[in-house]
């Protein structure tokens, strides 16, 4: 097929590559956006909104379990698993249409296929209609990245799952082990823990959420354990497939014990997807299965940039929506800032909730800083007693002799909302001073922010 000429192609159409093609489009460049799957990518179709859907069903079946606390009247309670998922995927493919309508809204060309870098300023794209060459002035990479699998711990669809498995579960687990504590292991251990399946989580490293702040760490093991999971910390597992079963072998607090399971859930991290697109032979380096890249997303390599979770860590989906945008950006010729990983928030969709954005106490006190932390818990705050929701609880971190607030860490119900009044503050350069003369509206939820801020100077109210 004869040759198409762009401004910029993008590989790639998640949450990166969509936004990167949509903001370059918008800035008046002609612009394709090569994809090999589905619009929207892994977090659209089977990461973030999907698991969203799926843990919002668990949530509503956990409260109605509740509705006596309430005075209410709830009998017969089930639920259709089936159903649940059909609900899940209904909520991706809506949103997948939405991308679709978006890019054409802002005329970007969209090729389905296969994308390989062909040398300086060209994209070969194997459709099913044939190679295609595409031509561009920039060409942005934004390919994600996919679970990780360890030997012997090969997912297979039936005993053993990966992410995609179980979203679309053949069935549910009635003794189900959750091998890694990152958020993916946790959000399906969460999901399948409130559906009434035996969970036993296992986190090789000596706490679980290892990301989190110790603190936030210790009172979700203690939340997760009281909710029917059990956690084994620094655990070595070993597994032995069976017939319908797999036998596990895990050591963890110096004890070794066997159990059986009929489900293994492998939640073990994500590499990046960098083969077979030509990254060797345009000198492109890799490192620990990513591309390496400056601040501004550039490769080394003039005219090629990286973004998203092919590009490292932090692998969220919002950070590279961001990166896209820079990166569009920086390519029409704009001045751009670069983006700062400390100002990005990470959620964890659980019950309950965990949110956190910058340094945790430790890192900060590591990094050379004396600090000032406040706490503040649930329990003292009217609007999560009015909610039923007394567990949990708010922590600030600040420089005890700038003001700076070095980080935020949150555990309970809507975490994930509250947590973008400490994003924000990061990103305005807020001190303790700001954020304590703010008036915070009762009764809310973000009051807690504010006690917790009161609380690292000695000024707390309401506990």
């Amino acid at each position: 097929m004869a040759g198409d000429r762009f401004d910029t192609v993008v590989i790639g159409a998640g949450p990166g590559g969509y936004v990167c093609a949509i903001r370059a489009a918008q800035l008046g460049q002609t612009v394709c956006v090569v994809e090999r799957e589905h619009l929207g990518g892994i977090c659209l179709n089977w990461g973030c909104i999907p698991t969203k859907a799926m843990l919002r069903s668990a949530e509503v079946f956990h409260l109605m379990h509740r509705a006596k606390e309430f005075g209410l009247k709830a009998e017969g309670i089930g639920y259709d698993l089936e159903a649940v998922v059909k609900r899940s995927r209904g909520v991706a493919k809506q949103l997948a249409g939405g991308v679709g309508h978006l890019l054409r809204k802002n005329k970007v060309t969209v090729v389905m296929g296969e994308a390989r870098l062909a040398g300086k300023g060209r994209v070969a794209v194997k459709t099913d209609k044939g190679e295609r060459t595409l031509e561009a002035g920039a060409i942005v990479i934004a390919t994600g990245a996919r679970a990780r699998a360890l030997p012997g711990m090969e997912p297979d669809g039936d005993l053993i799952w990966n992410y995609k498995h179980a979203l679309q579960p053949p069935r549910m687990p009635r003794d189900l082990l959750v091998i890694g504590s990152g958020a993916i292991g946790i959000e399906f251990a969460s999901f399948f823990n409130a559906l009434g399946a035996k969970v036993t989580v296992a986190e090789a490293v000596d706490r679980i959420l290892p990301v989190e702040d110790e603190e936030i760490s210790a009172f979700a093991r203690k939340q997760f354990t009281k909710l029917g999971m059990t956690i084994r910390e620094g655990a070595r597992v070993s597994l032995e497939k069976g017939k319908g079963k797999v036998k596990a072998r895990i050591e963890a607090g110096g004890k070794t014990e066997e159990a059986e399971f009929d489900t293994v859930i492998s939640a073990v991290g994500i590499v990046g997807n960098v083969e077979g697109i030509g990254l060797e032979e345009m000198g492109i380096r890799v490192e620990r299965a990513h591309i390496v890249t400056d601040e501004y997303c550039r490769t080394g390599v003039e005219g090629i940039w990286a973004i998203g979770d092919v590009a490292g860590a932090p692998w969220l989906a919002h950070k590279a929506s961001h990166e896209g945008v820079m990166v569009a950006e920086m390519i029409a010729g704009r001045k751009v800032h670069p983006i700062k990983p400390g100002s990005i928030a990470g959620c964890t969709y659980c019950n309950p909730q965990i949110a956190s954005v910058g340094w945790t106490e430790k890192r900060a006190r590591e990094e050379g800083h004396e600090v000032r932390v406040g706490r503040f818990p649930f329990v003292g705050n009217g609007k999560a007693i009015a909610l039923g929701e007394p567990e949990g609880m708010v922590k600030t971190v600040f420089d005890a002799k700038t003001g700076e607030l070095l980080g935020a860490h949150m555990i309970g119900a809507e975490v994930t909302e509250l947590i973008q009044g400490y994003v924000v503050a990061r990103t305005l350069e807020t001190t303790e001073a700001e954020l304590m003369e703010t008036v915070f509206p009762h009764p809310t939820l973000s009051e807690m922010m504010h006690e917790a801020v009161l609380d690292a100077y000695g000024r707390v109210i309401h506990f």
